[in-house]
């Protein structure tokens, strides 16, 4: 895993030859939870992301959708033509190791597959087979929370990284959706999640959050276009998130926020990352940014805001 290079050639290749661009969701993506996105058929518990001849300093992206309600168009627009937006944004702005790891939350109160986790991948057809290997189930419990904190779980437990375990760097974890999250997770229920023969301890998000925290810069990006807009939702986030709860007006530039947030902390140039895009994305990603001051290296942290246009 993590071998191959991407490119949007490829990509656009790949997603004209399958007809993505005049497919639903449904056509694309997988209709039930795939053996391939199961967690609780990770090879030894884990999943690795690793150095490689193609890729000696590996930067793990951990990049988990909400696939409730609403939520589905967001995979479907990745995959039918912005996730582009993302690779070649890390690629031209000195980031050309990452490996994308794609993931799925749904409700793990009233959800028969509340999570799903691929592999860490770079090579573009893999990368793309990753994303169509999501199963959109579409439910999600009604009460305004889904169960984000899975993803913390399985990046703090479940992940092992050359980047890390090598090198003292984080890795980028990344959940996105329109609602709060549940406070708290049984440990029989993960038992039975993961396929483990023996019960972890109960949960709290906190405790989920600080695991994930040790080994990956954690941000949840908050779409205002979804179903919810709660100042309660936003409340719950920022008490436990602070500057990484990340609010952002138009969910078509999530791929274009996640390529310049994992760009921007690996030391990239932010006004040559955002002079990059239209004036509308610029403008929107650079509203989105505007706090996260402490997270990014010193030469561009002069105490005012991060990011000018």
């Amino acid at each position: 895993m993590g071998t191959g290079h991407y490119s949007s050639r490829t990509y656009n290749a790949v997603t004209s030859a399958r007809n993505y661009g005049s497919k639903s969701a449904n056509q694309i993506f997988s209709d039930s939870l795939k053996d391939t996105m199961n967690p609780a058929l990770l090879k030894n518990g884990m999943r690795e992301c690793r150095d490689s001849a193609d890729h000696p300093y590996s930067v793990p992206v951990m990049v988990f959708v909400d696939v409730t309600g609403s939520m589905g168009q967001i995979p479907y627009h990745l995959i039918q033509n912005k996730f582009p937006k993302m690779m070649d944004t890390l690629i031209l702005h000195g980031v050309n190791d990452a490996q994308i790891c794609f993931g799925a939350i749904g409700d793990h109160i009233s959800d028969n597959v509340p999570l799903q986790i691929g592999q860490f991948e770079q090579e573009t057809t893999k990368l793309v087979d990753s994303l169509a290997d999501i199963y959109i189930e579409g439910c999600g419990g009604g009460q305004a929370m889904e169960s984000y904190p899975l993803a913390w779980y399985v990046a703090g437990y479940h992940t092992s990284t050359d980047a890390y375990e090598k090198r003292g760097m984080k890795g980028f974890l990344f959940t996105i959706g329109d609602e709060s999250f549940h406070p708290d997770y049984n440990g029989r229920f993960i038992q039975n999640m993961m396929g483990m023969k023996e019960t972890p301890a109960n949960y709290t998000a906190e405790q989920l959050y600080n695991a994930a925290l040790e080994k990956y810069h954690v941000f949840h990006i908050h779409v205002e276009d979804g179903s919810y807009e709660s100042s309660y939702i936003e409340d719950k986030w920022k008490k436990l998130l602070g500057e990484r709860f990340l609010v952002l007006k138009d969910s078509d530039n999530i791929a274009e926020l996640i390529g310049t947030t994992v760009s921007v902390i690996n030391g990239a140039d932010m006004d040559k990352i955002l002079k990059s895009f239209d004036n509308a994305t610029a403008s929107n990603i650079s509203t989105t940014l505007a706090k996260i001051d402490s997270l990014v290296p010193d030469r561009y942290n002069n105490g005012s805001s991060v990011i000018t246009l």
